[in-house]
């Protein structure tokens, strides 16, 4: 584990960028504090939460504390609970990877029954989800938090197991994997040599950690040693110029790399690996193909539905979110567009944007408040702008913190930090604060 590297910046400014942001804290506190309380919602409703990520149990926490006498239940068999914002810093080898290993039961509001099977289907037409071991569970209304599938079979030869061994990455697969991607780093930056990072196109889950990833490499290479005597590609399934889907932060992007030296290859989707040769194949929307050998390979899988949403009717049947099978949701409501009693939270909603925790913490409030709202037969008025955060580490000790909505637009939410300005304080943000104020978002606090 490495030592975070000294700021730029001087002492006397990180204490005042930190009394800043203790200031910008108190002052949340307090506007919450001061907030006008409505009483709870008496109501009999039967309501179902697939999934105990961090969506499912952040609608369960503030369901309970909105309604009074409702049953509310989360399906879900996975009893870990992990901290994914983390996944990053634990394969760059800032954390260890304890710090993002939990347990869900820790979190489980006392008013919410735990159902500890997986899901293996809907029947939204019957009001009805059932269990892997066939029990049928019926409800008022359901929550759908199953979050999304990677589908690293899609690429093939890959093992995921393997990550770790032969110079092969990934970053999302599981906090394992993020350790054993620092293991594959470590030894890498050692000795240096072609390193190949990878960018599917097609919705993801923090798009942002592909870009964090590359930024990392050829920081621990230069911390090293070894970065003039490497090269460093950057392969992406997305058009020309394009590795970002908010513009000023892609350019933004590709100008540092440039400095950095690291090259972009566009329209190039990672296809195939062969593990033990360290050689990956990629191929151009026309079918061409190309084999590239590499020292250290970064995988980013394409993502979808898991199978349980995309085979059901609650999946989007038209237009752009059909393929992936994400579920149709009403953008700004997040409510089912053709069951009005399902609504949606997370990586699982066929939006526009948001498969990222900050996503949670604008939209939790949006789900919740605009269920209760139904339930209580009065207007839903909670909408959701697309509100996304990626604080975006450019180098140890420094990164970006960038705020934006559906439509692209940056919404910076801190007036001491610059979006596309890099910081200490954003850094600091990222390893420091954002995980307490994820695990408020969980107990359904902010």
């Amino acid at each position: 584990m490495t030592t975070p590297a000294s700021p730029c910046r001087g002492d006397g400014t990180r204490r005042q960028w930190l009394k800043a942001a203790g200031t910008a804290s108190a002052g949340a506190v307090a506007l919450a504090a001061t907030a006008p309380v409505r009483a709870r919602i008496r109501t009999s409703a039967r309501i179902v939460i697939a999934g105990s990520g961090l969506g499912g149990l952040a609608v369960a926490s503030r369901l309970g504390a909105l309604l009074d006498g409702a049953t509310i239940t989360i399906v879900d068999a996975k009893r870990e609970h992990h901290y994914q914002p983390g996944f990053t810093l634990v394969a760059t080898g800032v954390w260890p990877v304890d710090k993002v290993r939990d347990t869900n039961a820790a979190y489980l509001p006392d008013n919410v029954q735990w159902v500890q099977e997986m899901v293996a289907g809907f029947d939204p037409a019957a009001n009805v989800v059932v269990t892997a071991a066939g029990r049928r569970i019926a409800y008022d209304y359901l929550v759908v938090a199953t979050g999304l599938h990677l589908d690293y079979a899609q690429i093939a030869g890959m093992d995921v197991a393997a990550i770790g061994t032969n110079g092969l990455a990934s970053v999302y697969a599981s906090p394992q994997a993020a350790a054993a991607t620092w293991s594959a780093l470590d030894a890498f930056r050692a000795k240096g040599g072609h390193a190949v990072m990878t960018l599917p196109a097609g919705p993801l889950k923090c798009a942002g950690a592909p870009l964090k990833m590359t930024f990392m490499v050829a920081d621990r290479l230069k911390q090293a040693g070894t970065l003039a005597a490497s090269k460093i590609d950057f392969h992406t399934g997305l058009p020309a110029d394009t590795v970002f889907g908010v513009k000023v932060v892609n350019d933004a992007v590709l100008t540092r790399w440039k400095t950095l030296g690291v090259h972009a290859h566009y329209l190039s989707k990672l296809v195939g690996v062969d593990i033990g040769a360290r050689r990956a194949t990629f191929a151009t929307p026309e079918g061409e193909r190309s084999t590239v050998d590499y020292d250290f390979l970064h995988v980013v899988p394409p993502m979808r539905a898991p199978d349980v949403v995309k085979a059901s009717d609650l999946a989007w049947k038209e237009g752009p979110f059909a393929p992936g099978g994400w579920l149709e949701v009403d953008k700004a409501t997040l409510q089912h567009r053709r069951y009005p009693n399902v609504f949606g939270i997370g990586d699982i909603n066929g939006t526009p944007r948001g498969k990222t925790a900050a996503t949670v913490k604008k939209s939790a409030p949006v789900v919740a408040g605009n269920l209760a709202a139904l339930i209580a037969g009065r207007p839903m008025t909670e909408t959701f702008d697309g509100y996304t955060s990626c604080p975006l580490i450019v180098r140890e000790g420094s990164a970006m913190l960038i705020e934006f909505d559906y439509e692209g637009r940056l919404t910076p939410s801190l007036p001491m930090i610059e979006p596309l300005q890099e910081s200490y304080l954003a850094w600091l943000m990222k390893v420091r604060m954002l995980k307490p104020a994820y695990v408020a978002v969980l107990k359904g606090r902010v």
